[in-house]
């Protein structure tokens, strides 16, 4: 087993996006691009794209079309397509492979949670708290998304296009969000680390106690929440917007550059170490 390395990010810093300088308690930690064995679980399947396999859930529960699924990908099936999951719940849940997976339908709460790797898509609507703590890989959603989307998010693309629920990207610790509507409520709460796009508007108390990361919002917003703060968008973000928004066709209402850029004002940072007081002048 290769051992971690420690340390900042190496190179030139990104202005706009992460050239803030972290004291005390970040601590950001990576695998060498030579460590290959570090990018793959051990017991990860060897699927093949080429290879498709479809079946019909409508009459199985939630465990035995997760199971199906995970034979599929043991029998080296890398493009699985699931039609009629009918808002089941957990649906997609624990996948560490790479694997292309399509939901021909809506799924129920906590769909495709705990992944890292698969690019799932996902043709109708998904109930609360999809993707929770995602790794890496790809979620679409063609419609709607209930509350807690993304929470506790790691890396990956998770892209909705439509509308999501309050508290969207809650503890969000890394990877994008991409919202093609509106947000609810409490969205970026608690932030860490991060991007979050919404191209709609946005409810009350948009990032709220925010750590870090960067908030980006095309139509209005009805308040900012504690030590969230309004930033100049820099031609990097309009770079980085365009690009990321044409991977999965999406377009900013009035054109990124009028989009508004959110981020931590950073008054919460040593929190703990100040007198009550100081903690009421904060909030």
């Amino acid at each position: 087993m290769a051992e971690l390395t420690r340390g900042r990010t190496q190179g030139p810093s990104r202005k706009g996006l992460d050239a803030e300088q972290l004291s005390g308690r970040g601590l950001m930690v990576f695998f060498s691009p030579d460590e290959q064995e570090n990018f793959t679980y051990p017991d990860a399947f060897e699927v093949d794209f080429n290879r498709r396999a479809e079946f019909d859930a409508a009459h199985m529960d939630s465990p035995a079309i997760n199971l199906k699924i995970r034979e599929l990908m043991r029998q080296g099936y890398g493009d699985i397509g699931v039609h009629n999951p009918l808002a089941k719940h957990s649906l997609g849940v624990g996948i560490l492979n790479r694997l292309k997976l399509t939901f021909k339908g809506s799924l129920g709460y906590f769909g495709c949670g705990l992944i890292d790797g698969p690019n799932i898509r996902i043709e109708g609507r998904v109930g609360w708290s999809c993707a929770e703590n995602m790794m890496a890989g790809t979620v679409v959603i063609e419609k709607n998304a209930g509350s807690s989307f993304g929470a506790a998010l790691r890396g990956g693309d998770l892209v909705c296009k439509g509308d999501v629920g309050g508290r969207t990207g809650i503890d969000m610790k890394g990877g994008t969000i991409l919202v093609g509507g509106r947000t609810g409520a409490f969205s970026g709460f608690m932030m860490q680390r991060g991007r979050m796009v919404v191209l709609g508007d946005a409810g009350k108390n948009l990032g709220d106690s925010m750590y870090d990361g960067i908030i980006y919002v095309g139509g209005k917003i009805v308040s900012l929440g504690v030590d969230a703060v309004p930033a100049e968008m820099t031609d990097l973000d309009v770079a980085w917007l365009n690009r990321k928004l044409g991977m999965y066709g999406l377009e900013a209402p009035n054109g990124v550059q009028n989009m508004q850029k959110i981020v931590a004002g950073k008054q919460l940072w040593n929190y703990d170490n100040l007198e009550p007081a100081e903690k009421k002048i904060v909030l």
